[in-house]
This record gives structure tokens, C-alpha cells and sequence, in this order.
């Protein structure tokens, strides 16, 4: 048995999904100027993604061209969506709010909804019965 010495590289583990807002659009919405946050924000906007799909109670794709493939694989679900304006400023008000408040529990405050520029943004978007 020979080893081989030209190794093809293994598929990524896990197909790196699409983003429905850049670093680049959530740091200027935070003003953030410098990249010492950038590893925090890039979590925090991942979750502020996920949360806005999960109230939306739909998928959604960043483009036509992928909620057309999406369909025609038969993977879009129950009224899917391409990402819009209200959706992404949804998603960034919810991604402000994560980041002022790193904290679970904030002193003087109980904070146990969507903030309501987000719930303004997000609820016209939600699926129907959700």
C-alpha cells in the first residue's frame, strides 16, 4: 500500500450559510469604527438573524435567485421570503439591542420581548398563524 501524497481537501463540516446583514452594515449601524468587537458583533448579528427568522416563523433568502432554487429543491417551506428592508432593519435593531445589553440581567430594567422597533419591523413579515 502506497500513501498518497496529494491529498484532496475535505468538504467544509458545515456549508457556511448566507448573510442576510454584512459586518461591514452592523458595525456602521453600531458606529463601531474599530475591529476589536468584530468577533462579538459577528455573534451577536448571527443571533439577531436567527431570532428575527424565528419570530418570522418562515425561511427567508437573501436573494430571488436562492429562494428559487430553495423552491425548486423543494427545501423553502411554508412561505418563504427574500430578506427586505424591514426584515434587515429588524434584524439590526435587535443586533443594537444584544450588544448595549451584554449582560443577562440588567439592574432597573426587565427586558423580556423583542425590542418594539424590531417587533415593528419584524410582525408585518411573520407567517400567517405563527
Amino acid at each position: 500500500m502506497s500513501e498518497s501524497t496529494d491529498l484532496e481537501p475535505s468538504p467544509p463540516a458545515v456549508v457556511p450559510r448566507t448573510e442576510l446583514v454584512t459586518l461591514i452594515e452592523a458595525k456602521a449601524h453600531l458606529r463601531v469604527v474599530h475591529e476589536f468587537d468584530d468577533a462579538d458583533i459577528e455573534l451577536k448579528l448571527r443571533a439577531a438573524e436567527e431570532i428575527a427568522v424565528e419570530f418570522l416563523d418562515r425561511a427567508v433568502f437573501p436573494s430571488v435567485e436562492a429562494l428559487t432554487s430553495a423552491v425548486a429543491a423543494g427545501t423553502a417551506g411554508p412561505e418563504p421570503m427574500v430578506c427586505n428592508f424591514m426584515l434587515r432593519a429588524g434584524i439590526l435593531l435587535i443586533l443594537g439591542d444584544l450588544f448595549a445589553n451584554r449582560e443577562d440581567t440588567v439592574t432597573g430594567t426587565i427586558a423580556t420581548q423583542l425590542p418594539t422597533g424590531a417587533r415593528q419591523c419584524l410582525r408585518p413579515l411573520r407567517r400567517m398563524g405563527a
